[in-house]
């Protein structure tokens, strides 16, 4: 296989953590350490420290707008950063967000001439609402989102689901299903890395350990998962539920669990990111409650997987594709009461919880090694599509607009090289003048030495002349 040299870009990336972070994250390091050679592209965080990533991590200007959106915004149009991607000599460009990366991508494109996938990770349609205010706004939002997205030389989504959402916002175009791995190892952790991990918190023997494993929002199912457990706990059900994660709902969540009365029931934990200390948790539970229709993919259902950890899932999200109820996992319908129905029965039988997450593990587990390699056969055939003209022509009013402004980075990258150059030369210039000048001062300094030494000499002869001349007077006067 070919090595390849790949460019990924995304809006998130460490010190901020989400699904998508991690998945390019993976993405580089599976590619680097196996397949060829990857950078990653991404906004400045001021408390990044990417020397411990074993691959490039390039940083562009950002603008903090972590209360509106939870992230930084990237400044795509940056001339210097645009100058410094040039010379990697990239093979193919992979875009994980069809905001500001793909901005960046397809001006990118434009200067080096590879072609542009993106994936399709999250419903951004959920995002748009979250964010923008006024139905006019967010149509707009919408197609400036799609035009982004149709832009690009290949789509790929994570799922199914994924895909479906993308039709929503009004894409046409066509698309390929790239599912994501998960970077967690196939197997149980033993008892003592469990017992550590989970010191600290009231998990009884035999008492249902229910989990929950990412960011803290309401659109995530909280409020059904919390509204149900209210139930069990009325029928007289005991049970241990642990959030594990960090975001701008936790607050509200954590009072609205106290509202209900689950105090010492429901706890909470902060985010991890110590990947064996996530294992251990996936191992303590019973049941992993996912209760969201908002994720495409659901990684995290695949990380419990990888423990031998079952989920509790909507029916028809994206997050229960390839899942059986009963078999694999618990499908429900979005309500509390469902799930209540679901917990119930299963807190009766803890043997059928842990045969579900055996068959988890066995059906849904897929590896970042394997997801990657499928990924990086694909770039092989979008390089190739795109070399021959498979591909759509890039001739719309943004890219048009994108061309003039990428020309314009690169004028002022050429005009900066330009200035480097006279730098350089005035430095060596003033370097050749003051090494003249050196050389000039060093022959004078020497002929000087020169003339005083005959002056010295010369007035040591004149004085012992002189000495031998009195000294005949002397003699003369003495007769």
């Amino acid at each position: 296989m070919e090595k390849l040299n790949v460019c990924l870009m995304n809006d998130s990336f460490p010190p901020a953590i989400d699904g998508v972070a991690n998945a390019v994250t993976n993405y580089a390091r599976v590619i680097s350490d196996r397949l060829g050679r990857a950078s990653v592209v991404t906004p400045y965080y001021p408390e990044a420290d990417d020397s411990a990533f074993p691959f490039p991590v390039l940083r562009y200007p950002s603008l903090d707008v972590m209360k509106l959106v939870g992230y930084r915004a990237g400044l795509p149009f940056d001339a210097e950063t645009m100058g410094r991607m040039e010379k990697q000599r990239f093979d193919i460009i992979h875009s994980h967000c069809p905001i500001s990366s793909t901005v960046l991508a397809r001006a990118l494109r434009d200067r080096i001439d590879v072609p542009v996938v993106l994936t399709y990770h999250t419903k951004f349609d959920i995002d748009i609402a979250n964010a923008v205010r006024g139905e006019f706004l967010r149509e707009e939002a919408a197609r400036f989102l799609v035009r982004n997205i149709a832009a690009c030389d290949e789509v790929w989504t994570v799922s199914r689901g994924a895909g479906d959402n993308l039709r929503k916002l009004g894409y046409e175009g066509d698309y390929i299903v790239m599912p994501n791995g998960v970077d967690l190892p196939r197997g149980r952790v033993g008892d003592d890395a469990i017992e550590k991990a989970v010191t600290g918190y009231d998990l009884p023997a035999g008492v249902p350990v229910f989990l929950f494993v990412g960011r803290m929002m309401w659109y995530k199912g909280a409020r059904i998962t919390l509204d149900a457990l209210k139930k069990l706990d009325a029928a007289g059900q005991d049970f241990r539920m642990v959030f594990v994660g960090s975001g701008a709902d936790r607050e509200e969540i954590m009072a609205y669990s106290s509202s209900l009365g689950l105090d010492g029931k429901v706890l909470f934990a902060p985010a991890i990111r110590d990947r064996e200390v996530i294992r251990a948790w996936y191992c303590r539970a019973d049941l992993f409650l996912f209760p969201s229709t908002f994720d495409t993919n659901g990684l995290v259902v695949r990380e419990a997987a990888a423990c031998g950890l079952g989920s509790v899932l909507v029916a028809g999200s994206c997050a229960a594709e390839d899942v059986t109820d009963g078999v694999n996992g618990i499908l429900m319908e979005e309500n509390a009461g469902s799930m209540a129905e679901k917990l119930t029965a299963v807190c009766a039988d803890l043997g059928l919880a842990r045969r579900i997450g055996g068959n988890a593990q066995r059906d849904l587990y897929i590896s970042w090694e394997d997801a990657v390699k499928n990924a990086y056969e694909r770039y092989g055939t979008v390089i190739d599509n795109y070399r021959r003209g498979l591909y759509q022509e890039h001739d719309r009013l943004t890219d048009g607009l994108l061309h003039g402004l990428a020309s314009a980075m690169d004028g002022v990258n050429r005009g900066r090289e330009r200035y480097r150059h006279m730098q350089e030369e005035i430095t060596s210039g003033v370097e050749e003048v003051r090494e003249s000048l050196a050389d000039g001062f060093g022959d004078l300094r020497e002929e000087l030495t020169d003339g005083l030494e005959e002056l010295k000499d010369g007035l040591s002869d004149g004085a012992h002349h002189l000495k031998d001349r009195l000294e005949e007077l002397g003699k003369k006067m003495e007769r």
